[in-house]
This record gives structure tokens, C-alpha cells and sequence, in this order.
């Protein structure tokens, strides 16, 4: 459509690089900006770099947060004695949107992936012990995602925290509302199978 160093060609090629956004979504999104006013741009320029100048990982749990510890940690409602582990920052907001979690956090900051490299080492896994050792924690919930590495990330967990004293629980997952069965892979129908909930005794 335009020539390689095109301004316009140069922004798509940045938003490209955003998560989940493909070329077709990075060029809606680059007319859409394209399109706003001046004071929207530098609106949005001195948000995004007033986030970035000011947002950090909490030093406790690792959620993303401007002041340390963060809310999650400082809240005194909060049940210390559960304890919800995910892979990143973002996934705590998914969590929290249910509102029926009040118990505490903990972020690896990604997780266990032999193929890229990715071992122990390079995630908040001896921050977690510690924390779980030094805690009084009485479940650990194991929130890492339906993957590959997600499973092997929660499989290596449960062998390295699992004393006998904690009760250590799965996400549980199975088949999304409104979904046919016609659908739906393997992994996921057995899944479903393996977490089938009792209708009557």
C-alpha cells in the first residue's frame, strides 16, 4: 500500500509487534490514530509513557503496581492463608474480575519452558518458596495457563512445594459456556471429564 518508509507503513510495522495484533489490526489501529486530534495524541504519549516512568513489580508478589508493596499485598481483607499463583501480571486482573478471590498473589513472571530456554532460574520460583516457607499459607492455588508449559510449570510446583501440610489446588478446566463438544480438542474434553461435578450421589 505504501512504500516501505512510509511514516504510516513505519507505525503499522511497530503496532504489529503488540500481542495478538496482526496486520490488518495494525492498520485499523494506525488510522484510528491517525484520525484522533493532537491533544488526544499527547494524551495518550504521556499516558503511556507515565506508566511506563512509574509502574513496576511489586518486591512481595510481582504484580505490576506503583507503589510497593502493592494494593493486593497491603490489603488487610485479603486472606493470607491462600495463596493464587499465575504466570504473568495481567493474569491477576482476570482473576480479580470474578470477585470471589481475596486471597494473596504470586507471579513467575512467565513459565517453565525447556524448548525456549526457560528454566527455574529465570522465574520467581525461589521468591515463591520462600515465601511459602516463611508463610502461613494453607492452599496454594496453581493458576498457570492450559498449556504445554503451563502444565509443566504446574507439575514442577507441586513437586517442589507440596509438604503434605498445603493443600495444593489446579484451576480447574473443561469446556467454555455455550460451547459444542463437536468442537472442543481432546485436551480440553478430558479435561472436562477429569473435572465433571456431581449431580446426585
Amino acid at each position: 500500500m505504501f512504500g516501505s518508509r512510509h511514516p504510516l507503513t513505519l507505525l503499522i510495522d511497530e503496532l504489529k509487534r503488540f500481542p495478538g495484533i496482526g496486520a490488518k489490526g495494525a492498520q485499523r489501529i494506525a488510522f484510528y490514530l491517525l484520525g484522533l486530534s493532537q491533544e488526544e495524541i499527547n494524551r495518550l504519549t504521556d499516558s503511556i509513557q507515565n506508566a511506563k516512568q512509574k509502574v513496576f513489580t511489586c518486591s512481595v508478589c510481582y504484580s505490576l503496581t506503583h507503589i510497593d508493596p502493592c494494593e493486593y499485598c497491603t490489603d488487610d481483607t485479603r486472606d493470607d492463608e491462600v495463596l493464587c499463583v499465575v504466570e504473568e501480571p495481567f493474569n491477576i486482573a482476570s482473576i480479580e474480575k470474578t470477585g470471589i478471590f481475596r486471597g494473596r498473589y504470586h507471579v513467575l513472571m512467565g513459565a517453565l519452558s525447556p524448548l525456549k530456554g526457560k528454566g527455574p532460574d529465570e522465574l520467581k520460583i525461589d521468591q515463591l518458596k520462600k515465601r511459602v516457607v516463611e508463610g502461613e499459607f494453607k492452599e496454594i492455588i496453581i493458576a498457570t495457563n492450559p498449556t504445554a508449559d503451563g502444565e509443566t510449570t504446574a507439575h514442577y510446583l507441586f513437586n517442589l512445594l507440596n509438604d503434605g501440610n498445603i493443600r495444593m489446588t489446579r484451576l480447574a478446566m473443561g469446556l467454555p459456556v455455550g460451547s459444542d463438544l463437536d468442537f472442543a480438542d481432546q485436551v480440553t474434553i478430558k479435561r472436562s471429564l477429569e473435572g465433571r461435578i456431581t449431580l446426585k450421589e
